[in-house]
């Protein structure tokens, strides 16, 4: 592979002459081969790192910062990383200095050499354009990363999370109207109980999804401030004074995202309470889809004897030495994910912790957990709402048969003739495995006839 040298202020660094990265990144390619490629920073940290970039540019022109000319060479770039023409100059992985400048600095090396390209120049010469003092003027590390943080939860969050979020909750909306008249057994404690209707059992899963939403979308609004114009250590040295409000404002209006600058710098830096928030939302979602995604498979067991309640499609075989079996394949990856995700919540979580003085040195596992979490609950709610929701159908006749078998009827008579005497019916019809009626009618308690009327699984379902 030919190469070219480049420098920084350790000295010179052979860099594959066809990339546009820089030494810098090179190092970090060379000094943190981890976990490579899975734990790669994908497309929302490029395009972040494109719009903060390409912000910065207009920003400092209009400050006086750096020239219209050398604005508008890093502006092209920028805008070539936003649209994902060079995500292959960002090969670091999320493991690296805590503080993310290794990525920070890929995205100064990889802009000012697209722009130097434009240009006609030499890449790797930093001129017209220099990484440093031109691309990341006005900034630091410290405080783009936080940044790109913010912006790529936001992106992975609203973008992708939420519509998919969004499509689950109208699907199972629509179950729920379907199967409104549908009368089955209600279980509590795994224990039959009174009854339900099926259209309750999914207006409550889709009632936990939209609960679960509007957590998130409060939890979004701890990732609109970002820390620009903070630099190093939240004092803004080196930055003008009026960078931070200008380049949130000007971010905001390219995203069309409500960004705002932070009013203090200092805390998003050294800590990163927003992130860790918004993971704790994600995980609450989490939590919501393993309880749907346990009572579809539960509802579904069988097919002949477990509850067999609904059927679910049938999407692949189950066995390799089974013949015909079908598993409920789609509830266990989202249930997989749903313990995935606790687990990135739990090292999010352990990584706010971490903050000493003036930075957390835990961004770069942050994000990668933060976006990990929000991609996984997109895909996994998808595929689980095409592949298995839509086609969720009760078996009326199975759930007739329980509903009819069920001792738990008997709670309509508590009015009548009070709980303990109801008690002695369904004790009795239990010990003797005989039905309500029967074990009610043997013990001289209610009349045929008074049976028949106040015991109505139907009306059991409503208050009264």
């Amino acid at each position: 592979m030919s190469e070219r040298i480049e420098k920084d202020a350790l000295g010179e660094v052979r860099v594959p002459a066809d990339h546009l990265w820089g030494a810098q990144t090179q190092r970090s390619i060379d000094n943190f081969p981890i976990g490579q490629p899975r734990f790669r920073f994908g497309r929302e940290v490029i395009r972040a790192f494109g719009v903060v970039k390409q912000s910065a540019a207009r920003v400092n022109a209009a400050l006086g910062e750096i020239s219209a000319d050398k604005a508008a060479l890093i502006e092209r770039a920028a805008q070539d990383v936003v649209d994902g023409t060079l995500d292959a100059e960002f090969p670091l992985v999320a493991f690296q200095t805590g503080s993310g400048t290794q990525s920070n600095m890929n995205a100064n090396e990889v802009i000012a050499n697209r722009a130097i390209q434009i240009a006609g120049g030499v890449v790797g010469s930093k001129k017209p354009v220099n990484p440093n003092d031109d691309v990341n003027r006005g900034q630091s590390s410290n405080d783009v990363f936080p940044a790109v943080m913010h912006i790529a939860g936001v992106d992975a969050i609203e973008s992708r999370m939420l519509p998919a979020l969004g499509r689950l909750h109208a699907t199972l909306e629509a179950k729920a109207a379907a199967f409104a008249g549908v009368v089955m057994l209600g279980r509590t404690h795994l224990q039959d109980a009174t009854p339900v209707t099926l259209g309750q059992v999914i207006g409550g899963w889709a009632a936990q999804l939209d609960d679960a939403r509007t957590t998130i979308r409060h939890a979004l609004e701890g990732l609109y401030p970002l820390a620009l114009g903070g630099t190093a250590v939240g004092t803004g040295l080196n930055a003008h004074r009026e960078f931070g409000e200008r380049v949130a404002a000007e971010i905001a209006r390219v995203t069309n995202k409500p960004f705002t600058s932070a009013a203090n710098k200092f805390a998003l830096m050294s800590a990163h309470d927003a992130i860790v928030t918004a993971s704790a939302a994600l995980r609450t979602l989490g939590g919501a889809l393993m309880k749907i995604a346990n009572d579809v498979r539960l509802y579904a067991s069988g097919p002949r004897a477990g509850f067999g309640e609904i059927t679910i499609p049938d999407n692949e075989p189950g066995s390799s030495i089974m013949p015909g079996k079908i598993n409920p394949t789609q509830c266990e990856a989202l249930t997989q994910v749903a313990v995935q995700v606790f687990g990135n919540d739990a090292a999010v979580a352990f990584a706010g912790t971490q903050g000493n003085f003036q930075l957390n040195v835990y961004k770069p596992v942050m994000l990668h957990n933060l976006l990990e979490a929000a991609n996984l609950l997109a895909d996994s709610m998808d595929s689980f709402e095409l592949r298995c929701a839509r086609g969720i159908e009760p078996d009326r006749a199975r759930i007739g048969e329980h509903v009819a078998q069920s001792l738990m009827l008997v709670t309509a008579l508590n009015p009548h003739i009070g709980y303990e005497n109801s008690a002695k019916i369904a004790l009795k019809a239990y010990r003797e495995r005989t039905g309500l009626k029967e074990a009610a009618l043997a013990l001289g308690l209610v009349s045929a006839e008074d049976f028949e009327r106040w015991v109505d699984a139907e009306a059991m379902t409503r208050p009264g």
